[in-house]
């Protein structure tokens, strides 16, 4: 096998790597003389006391360095690649996959399906378990890689093998069994394919579920997402608000039978879910502190609650707001379809508060992708400049940073928020993620760092 190598980018002002003289191009060969597979391996090892380090300097050179250390205490050491291994991709081909229903054309990175356990603790990824080698199991459990986010989708086995195109895919579910064993923490998503996986199917799954518990500590549910790029797909039919209706009632029924013996709700459905049925979202409680808003899970209901507690602090704080009225500023908001009524009830609060604020909130279809896709974070620049040019914008058009690809200024069509003020001839602000980020933004120009958080849906 050949030795890999892991190459430093950077060494950290102050650390030990900085005292040992360690420099950008220095390759890391080996922790206390064992070769490192990857990130996980470098962090386990490097957490003792006494650290063996082979390195090997640009000039060829390899040298071990002898450090004496607080336990836990890092090198300091940045590393080129961040998992110090290449990424794994998906074996799978999902019927609901959405990377199968992108159009031509687009960067070569949003086509990449990823399918990697250490990706899954590092950023919350989800993972079908079908690309995990005992090998990966065992590493998974050592070095308690919690929590691990599973896409599960069905726990009929013969249904799975069928839903993600695998013949090993029912099979695979046996490691939920040993992550139990393991007493690790993990999140489980299904996403909802009527004819598929709903109704008595869904019943079947989330009954099945529960056996993990409390390990398994959240399932979501989301409606499959299809695209107008589907030709020659299998064919999928769109979550209606009769089965949103319907798969509401399932989840809730199981928050009542799961909540009095284990705390947790356990069980959620994602906002779309409500929104499509025209239903309340649950209350806060409901959601067990929010452990899946990545998956569009209380994202409303928390941006709505933040929105309220920051204008009651807003009223607590100047009474005297709404007495007088100042001088009118207009602003605007771009969102998604689905959203669009919530911000619009957010943004009549916000001018009862402050009189002299108006504020336009604009659905956008999605022509993009196609108009069944009503999210805001798959809203693209090009759609946003096509159907808000020639609105009344304001001094600012205001949109969630969910609409940027992760830590770019450029959506998803490439289009970058440089090009959309140009074309708009309006200033853009990008919302960050929390309610008094959004009544803040209403009242004056902000805008968001270059960093992606899962974002809410405004």
């Amino acid at each position: 096998m050949k030795q890999k190598e892991h190459r430093i980018r950077e060494i950290q002002p102050g650390s030990i790597g900085e005292e040992l003289e360690l420099a950008p191009g220095d390759v890391v060969l080996a922790v206390n003389g064992q070769e490192l597979e990857d990130v996980f391996d470098y962090e386990f090892l490097c957490r003792d006391e006494y650290v063996e380090l082979l390195v090997r300097r640009a000039d060829g050179e390899e040298v071990i360095f002898e450090i004496e250390k607080e336990e836990d205490e890092e090198l300091g050491i940045v590393f080129e690649n961040g998992l110090m291994d290449e990424y794994r991709s998906c074996r799978n081909r999902c019927v609901f996959c959405f990377i199968d229903q992108m159009p031509p054309g687009m960067r070569e990175t949003l086509y990449f399906k990823d399918d990697d356990a250490r990706l899954s603790f590092l950023q919350g990824n989800y993972i079908t378990l079908t690309n995990l080698s005992e090998n990966d199991l065992n590493r998974l459990i050592r070095y308690r890689m919690e929590p691990i986010n599973i896409s599960i989708h069905t726990m009929n086995p013969e249904l799975r093998c069928r839903m993600l195109h695998n013949r090993f895919a029912g099979e695979a579910l046996q490691a939920l069994d040993r992550l139990r064993e393991a007493e690790l923490e993990m999140n489980g998503q299904i996403v909802l394919c009527p004819g598929y996986n709903d109704g008595p199917e869904l019943r079947d799954t989330l009954e099945k579920l529960t056996a993990y518990l409390p390990y398994l500590r959240s399932v979501s549910v989301v409606p499959v997402g299809l695209t107008r790029y589907r030709e020659k797909l299998t064919p999928l039919a769109p979550v209606t608000p009769a089965v949103a209706r319907q798969t509401i009632s399932l989840v809730e029924e199981f928050q009542r039978r799961v909540f009095p013996e284990t705390g947790l709700h356990f069980v959620h459905a994602s906002d779309e879910f409500y929104l499509l049925a025209r239903e309340e979202l649950p209350e806060a409680e409901r959601y067990d502190g929010y452990p899946q808003l990545e998956n569009g899970v209380g994202t409303l209901r928390l941006l709505w609650d933040e929105f309220q507690e920051a204008l009651e602090e807003a009223r607590m704080e100047d009474p005297s707001a709404g007495v007088e009225a100042p001088q009118r500023q207009v602003v605007s908001v771009g969102t998604g379809q689905l959203a669009a009524p919530w911000i619009s009830r957010m943004a009549r609060l916000a001018e009862q508060q402050f009189p002299g604020l108006a504020v336009h909130v604009y659905p956008v279809a999605n022509t993009f992708f196609g108009e069944s896709i009503t999210v805001a974070g798959l809203v693209t620049g090009g759609d946003l400049i096509r159907q808000l040019a020639g609105k009344e914008l304001g001094s600012r058009l205001l949109l969630p940073v969910t609409m940027l690809r992760s830590g770019e200024q450029v959506f998803l069509d490439d289009v970058t928020v440089e090009q959309l003020q140009k074309a708009l001839q309006v200033p853009v602000n990008i919302v960050k993620s929390s309610g008094a980020d959004l009544l803040s933004a209403f009242q004056k120009e902000t805008n968001a760092p270059d960093t992606r958080y899962p974002g809410y849906e405004l």
